[in-house]
């Protein structure tokens, strides 16, 4: 959970002006909520809220055949405010349901980030055998407590015995705080380590970059176990927010397990403002020991992230989904603008839920990415058209004769004697405007570049290209597309490189082409499908 600029005044004017005069404003203000409606970037394929602001996805979990998904949100306003959890619902983790306010805010306690457990054992003894109970675990952040200075956060617990329909809070909390009490100590999340026959909570100590790790057997009492703070890649005012452990197995491997420590950073990310950066390593019942890291002051591009676009944030894991793959959601989005995204009436929306493999690139493990099943299903029945493979040479294009607002388009690049090649996504027909996406086969490098893909000016810092390097053996690059009405989510070779931005292009930009500079390309295993609601 981030405090963004904007949020930081805005609790400066509740301490001075009062919390009823100050949301009053934030209803009121007419650069926000009042602006005209622009339902052509409401998003198809993703969650966004009918109204209001969004951010951080918070404890999704899978029960009965039902995924929810719970997220921080402020019903009373399109900017960043007192934060409570909203909830929606679905069947197949594309259409979803909203539920309204699950655990709301309140004047003495604002509900920050966190993390679901099912309890089905009733290991806490908040529920019974009959109604186990849901356990959300999250950061309060208290104002007006004796006990707590303003803007202490600790972690707090609310549980469920209706299976997610109404929320209470815990007798006692705060459940875990710091000594002295910290302003920056949040988002807790939990997973089971059956080794221990117990749970581990990760949480941060956001300014200063530090993940502590805590166990329980009974998930109300916890014991601390250690801190992990790599040397590396770290810069003045850099924020570790959302710490995700995950336990998975190398190439599939049931005998050579890794944990993956996922921690979101902002400002400083790999395409500017804030993003998610990953370690690879072990666990052995205390601390997590990441792999070898690069050299101290190493450039960015030498760690991990999980994304090399500028709108994936607070990647958080589906709870319950027993044996699966993990299934991960983000906000997507970027703290650099998150407040000045020109939608209304809401403001604020998720990825696709992606499927999470630990594999062997490039001589080292890393994660590797691909939409969940759920959505090749959707691709599936949608239907999908299959076009001969084309040759495109220099000032050549092919307009594919598919387009639309939302596509699925997978496609694999073989280099011939071109310089570069590459595709244009949410093209209008004079070919002015669109996202380009484009591979150089000389650095070797991938680009996404959405300087001309429609509005670029709603503020200064919303990056324009984005680039990241890509091997290819044999000179081929795979690529599939995921294009939603104001978003691209780029997955490449198989998903060992993804890139998602969002983009706000012009009514009518439904347009597809190929291009290739410098030479020839040969474009083959050209899928393009319309998957929609």
């Amino acid at each position: 959970m981030k405090r963004s600029d904007p949020a930081a005044r805005f609790h400066h004017a509740v301490r001075h002006h009062g919390l009823a005069a100050c949301l009053l404003l934030i209803i009121l203000s007419p650069a926000r909520a009042q602006d005209a409606p622009t339902p052509q970037w409401r998003p198809a394929l993703h969650f966004s809220p009918t109204e209001h602001w969004m951010n951080d996805p918070n404890g999704p979990f899978l029960l009965d055949g039902t995924y929810h998904l719970f997220y921080q949100y402020n019903p009373a306003g399109t900017v960043w405010g007192p934060m409570s959890w909203g909830h929606a619902t679905s069947t197949d983790l594309l259409h979803w349901h909203e539920q309204g306010v699950a655990i709301p805010s309140t004047p003495a306690e604002d509900i920050f980030s966190g993390a679901m457990v099912y309890d089905g054992s009733n290991r806490s003894g908040l529920g019974s055998a009959s109604a186990p109970p849901l356990l959300a675990f999250h950061t309060s952040v208290f104002h007006g407590n004796p006990a707590h200075p303003d803007g202490t956060q600790a972690q707090s617990l609310s549980y469920s015995l209706d299976r997610g329909a109404h929320w209470q809070s815990y007798a006692h909390n705060p459940i875990l705080t710091l000594q002295p009490d910290s302003r920056q100590f949040r988002d807790p999340s939990v997973v089971w380590y059956p080794q221990g026959q117990c749970w581990l909570m990760t949480t941060v100590v956001a300014d200063a970059q530090l993940v502590k790790l805590y166990r329980s057997t009974d998930l109300l009492h916890w014991s601390f176990l250690s801190d992990f703070q790599p040397s590396g890649y770290r810069k003045p005012g850099m924020l570790w927010e959302m710490p995700l452990l995950v336990p998975l197995p190398l190439d599939g491997n049931p005998h050579d397990t890794r944990w993956v420590m996922i921690v979101s950073v902002n400002p400083w990310s790999i395409a500017g403002g804030s993003g998610v950066q990953y370690f690879v390593g072990r666990f052995d019942g205390t601390r997590f020991i990441p792999d070898a890291l690069p050299p101290e002051g190493a450039d960015p591009s030498a760690y991990d992230w999980l994304d090399h676009g500028a709108d994936q944030y607070a990647p958080i894991r589906f709870a319950n989904t027993g044996t699966r793959p993990p299934l991960l959601i983000a906000w997507m989005n970027n703290w650099d603008y998150a407040d000045t995204l020109p939608t209304a009436p809401w403001r604020g929306q998720m990825t696709l839920p992606v499927q999470l493999a630990l594999k062997t690139v490039d001589g080292r493990p890393a994660l590797v990415q691909a939409p969940a099943p759920q959505y090749d299903d959707l691709v599936r029945r949608q239907g999908i058209a299959a076009f001969a493979d084309r040759d495109v040479g220099p000032g050549q294009t092919w307009r594919a004769p598919l387009g639309g607002p939302v596509l699925d388009i997978r496609v694999t690049l073989r280099r011939g004697d071109a310089a570069h090649a590459g595709i244009v996504v949410r093209q209008t027909p004079d070919g002015r405007t669109g996202t380009v996406i484009s591979y150089d086969f000389l650095s070797g490098n991938l680009t996404l570049d959405r300087s001309r893909s429609g509005q670029v000016g709603f503020s200064p810092r919303f990056s324009l290209a984005h680039i990241a390097h890509l091997p290819t053996p044999g000179g081929t690059v795979s690529l599939h597309l995921v294009i939603d009405r104001n978003s691209v989510e780029l997955f490449a070779n198989g998903g060992a490189l993804r890139m998602t931005d969002l983009v706000f292009p012009p009514p009518g930009s439904d347009g597809v082409s190929l291009f290739s500079d410098g030479g020839h390309t040969r474009f083959t295993e050209i899928r393009i499908s319309a998957p929609a609601r």
